[in-house]
C-alpha cells in the first residue's frame, strides 16, 4: 500500500472506445491488488475491476476539455480510457499504477498474498491434482525402451529441467551427461510424448553447440538411442523450428544445428517459426488494428495482413501438423528444438500432442499438457509475461499463440474439446494475473526456491470448480475422435475477436450460440434433478402404475450426472419425440377404477410427465439450435 498516495478519486469519466454514447461518470479506487471503477451514472451498480498485474502500460495523454486522460492497456487486451478532472490526481494515480503493475521482487506478486480461505490440506491436495508420472504411465512408460529417471534430481544435468525426466533406457548416465555438455543450457533430448500405437516418440531439446564443425559422440549416441527406441522406423526426424537463416547465424556463435553427416539415419528439417521479437512486434501491430476507431473493411483487412499475426499462427500450426503426421503416418520419431527449447519447441510439441491424443482435449488432459510441456519443461513465464520489472525485450506472446492455435482447432473441430472458449480465456488471464503459483518463475527449480508449493495456491482446482460454465455443450466424448487433421490453408484461420476485442461489448454477437446451449443444458439438468426428486417421493405401489402412458424414458437417465451424456450431440438422427400431455379416454377409464387414496401419486406422475416433456423440448431445441413453438 506504500505506493498508493491517492486511494480514491471522484468524478472520473470512463470512455467507451467504439460507441458514441455518453461517457460513464464514477469513482476510481486503488487497492493493494486492483484498480476498481464504480459507475455512479448507471441505474444498476456497475463495477470495473482491473488487476494491477494485468496492466501492461499506463499512458498520460494530452489535456482535453473534459480533463486529464489516462489510458491503460492490459495484458489480457482490456483497454480502459479514463478522464480525471485534476492534474494532480491524474499524476498520482499514474505514478501509483506504474509501481503497482511492475513489482520488483517475486514476493510482491499477488499469489503470495491471495488467500481464498482454504485449509492447508486442501491447498496441498490442489497442487497434487496434476501428476505427470501418471501421464507417462498412461503412455506406457516405463517400458523396454523408455524410463523415468531422477538423474537431474539435484539439477546437475540441467537447472531448467524438472528433477525427473524421461530418456531412452539405452542412454546411460555418461551419455546423458555428455549430451548435456553439447546442448545449449544443458537441455538434453528428453521425451515429450509417446504414441503408443506404433512406439513413435516426440522428443525435445535445445540447439547443439556445434558451431561449424564440432561434434559430440555422446550426443550422437543419445539420438541413436531415441531412434532405436522405435524399432518400426529406420530413421528419425530432427526438426529445427527456426528459420534457416537464424539457425545459421547461431552457428557463428558456436551453436547452430545438427550435421546430418554426423548422426546416423536422421532426416533434418527447418520449419521457420519466427523469434520472440518478431512475434512481440506482430502482436503490437495486431492490437493497433483492433483499436482503430472506425476502420473501413480495406483498412482492417490490410492492417490484419500487415501485422503478420495469422501468418505466424499458421506457421506454428503447420509445425504441429508436421510432427503429428510424421508420428502417425510415417511412424517416425521426431526430435524438436529451437534455440533454447522453451518457446517454439513448447508450442510445437504441445500442439502435436493435442492433435494426436484426445486425452489432452479434456479439462484434466489440457491441464496436464500445460504442466508437462510448459511449466515443468521451463518455459520462462515470468520473463515472457513480464511478471516483474525487467527487460521488455524478453516479453513475447509465446503462450498466447499456443492458446490461439487451440482456439483455431476448436473452430474446425467444435465437437472434439471438452472445454469451451471461456476455459482458454480463463487460463490466459491467470498466466498474467499472478493470482496462482503455477506460472510464476521460469522453471521448477526457481519455483522450489520461491516455495511456490508451500506459499501459493494452484489454478487447476479453481478452474474445475467452474467446470459447468467452461464446458463445451457440443463435446462428443473422449472416444468420438482420435487424431485430428486440421486444414491449414490460409482461409481456415480466423481473427479471434473473443480474445483481442473481448472487453469491447459492442463487437460481440447479439445472440451467442454457446450461451444459449449452456443455458439449455443448465435448465435441463435442473429439470432432471426435479424429476428424480419427484420419482423418489412415489410410494411403493402394487400393480402397474395408472399413468403408464408416461413411460418416463429420461428419469432413469437423470440419476447419472455424467456431464458428457445427454448433450445435444447424443441424438444423431431426429430429435426425440415430444410427449403428449393430454389424457386419453383410456386414462379416464383407468382413473375411475383407482382408489381415492392414490390421487396424490397420480398428481406426482403428471408432474413427472410435464417435466419430461420440457426436457425433450430442451433436447430438441439444443439439437436444432432454435426454440420450438407448441
Amino acid at each position: 500500500m506504500e505506493h498508493i498516495t491517492t486511494p480514491k478519486v471522484e468524478n472520473v469519466k470512463l470512455l467507451d472506445r467504439y460507441t458514441s454514447r455518453k461517457a460513464a461518470n464514477g469513482t476510481l479506487y486503488l487497492t493493494a491488488t486492483h484498480l476498481i471503477y464504480v459507475d455512479a451514472s448507471a441505474e444498476v451498480r456497475k463495477e470495473t475491476w482491473i488487476l494491477h498485474h494485468h496492466i501492461a502500460t499506463v499512458e498520460k495523454l494530452p489535456l482535453t476539455t473534459a480533463g486529464y486522460p489516462l489510458l491503460i492497456h492490459c495484458k489480457n487486451f482490456h483497454v480502459a480510457h479514463f478522464v480525471i478532472g485534476q492534474e494532480r490526481d491524474c499524476h498520482e494515480v499514474y505514478a501509483s499504477l506504474l509501481k503497482l503493475s511492475q513489482p520488483v521482487k517475486p514476493e510482491e506478486l499477488y499469489a503470495f498474498s491471495y488467500n481464498p480461505k482454504m485449509s492447508k490440506e486442501n491447498r496441498e491436495i490442489g497442487w497434487k491434482l496434476i501428476d505427470l508420472k501418471v501421464d507417462y504411465q498412461r503412455m506406457g512408460i516405463p517400458n523396454d525402451y523408455w524410463e523415468i529417471t531422477d538423474v537431474n534430481k539435484d539439477y546437475e544435468i540441467c537447472n531448467t529441467y524438472p528433477p525427473e525426466i524421461v530418456v531412452p533406457r539405452a542412454a546411460n548416465k555418461a551419455v546423458v551427461i555428455g549430451s548435456s555438455r553439447f546442448r545449449s543450457r544443458g537441455r538434453i533430448p528428453v521425451l515429450s510424448y509417446l504414441y503408443k500405437e506404433n512406439n513413435a516418440a516426440i522428443c525435445r531439446c535445445s540447439q547443439p553447440l556445434s558451431g561449424f564443425s564440432a561434434r559430440c559422440l555422446e550426443d550422437e549416441q543419445m539420438l541413436q538411442a531415441i531412434r532405436e527406441a522405435n524399432p518400426g522406423s529406420p530413421f528419425m526426424y530432427v526438426v529445427d523450428t527456426r528459420p534457416k537463416l537464424n539457425a545459421m547465424a547461431n552457428r557463428a556463435a558456436g551453436k547452430g544445428y545438427e550435421n546430418e553427416d554426423n548422426y546416423d539415419n536422421i532426416r533434418f528439417k527447418f520449419i521457420g517459426i519466427e523469434n520472440i521479437h518478431v512475434m512481440r512486434n506482430s502482436l503490437q501491430k495486431l492490437l493497433e488494428v483492433c483499436e482503430m476507431k472506425s476502420p473501413s473493411m480495406s483498412d482492417f483487412l490490410t492492417g490484419l495482413e500487415n501485422s503478420g499475426w495469422l501468418r505466424h499462427i499458421k506457421a506454428v500450426m503447420d509445425a504441429g501438423v508436421f510432427l503429428a503426421k510424421a508420428v502417425k503416418d510415417e511412424k517416425a520419431s521426431v526430435l524438436v528444438h529451437c534455440s533454447d527449447g522453451w518457446d517454439r519447441t513448447a508450442q510445437v510439441c504441445s500442439l502435436a500432442s493435442l492433435l494426436l491424443d484426445p486425452f489432452y482435449r479434456t479439462f484434466k488432459g489440457f491441464m496436464v499438457l500445460i504442466e508437462k510441456e510448459w511449466i515443468a519443461m521451463g518455459h520462462k513465464f515470468s520473463h515472457r509475461c513480464g511478471h516483474l520489472d525487467g527487460d521488455p525485450k524478453e516479453v513475447s506472446p509465446v503462450f498466447t499463440q499456443f492458446v490461439e492455435c487451440v482456439w483455431q482447432l476448436m473452430q474446425q473441430f467444435p465437437c472434439t474439446f471438452e472445454f469451451n472458449e471461456r476455459f482458454l480465456l480463463e487460463i490466459h488471464d491467470h498466466v498474467y494475473s499472478c493470482q496462482f503459483g503455477n506460472f510464476l518463475g521460469t522453471c521448477h527449480k526457481e519455483r522450489e526456491d520461491l516455495k511456490i508449493f508451500e506459499k501459493t495456491h494452484s489454478l487447476w482446482p479453481f478452474l474445475l470448480q467452474k467446470k459447468q460454465e467452461l464446458r463445451n455443450p457440443l463435446y462428443r466424448g473422449f472416444t468420438a475422435y482420435k487424431e485430428l487433421q486440421p486444414n491449414t490453408l490460409p482461409f481456415s484461420f480466423q481473427f479471434w475477436c473473443g480474445m483481442y476485442n473481448r472487453f469491447d461489448k459492442g463487437m460481440h454477437p447479439k445472440q451467442r450460440v454457446l450461451d444459449h446451449l449452456l443455458s439449455c443444458m443448465s435448465q435441463k439438468m435442473k429439470l432432471e434433478d426435479n424429476a428424480s426428486e419427484l420419482e423418489n417421493k412415489l410410494p411403493f405401489l402394487d400393480g402397474p402404475l395408472p399413468s403408464e402412458a408416461c413411460s418416463l424414458p429420461k428419469v432413469g437417465r437423470a440419476a447419472s450426472k455424467t456431464p458428457m451424456l445427454n448433450t445435444p450431440q447424443d441424438y444423431e438422427g431426429e430429435p426425440p419425440p415430444v410427449l403428449s400431455n393430454g389424457t386419453s379416454a383410456g386414462d379416464i377409464d383407468v382413473m375411475s377404477e383407482v382408489d381415492q387414496k392414490h390421487k396424490e401419486n397420480l398428481s406426482h406422475h403428471q408432474d413427472l410427465c410435464d417435466l419430461n416433456d420440457t426436457i425433450d423440448v430442451l433436447d430438441s431445441e439444443a439439437k436444432d439450435g432454435k426454440p420450438q413453438h407448441h
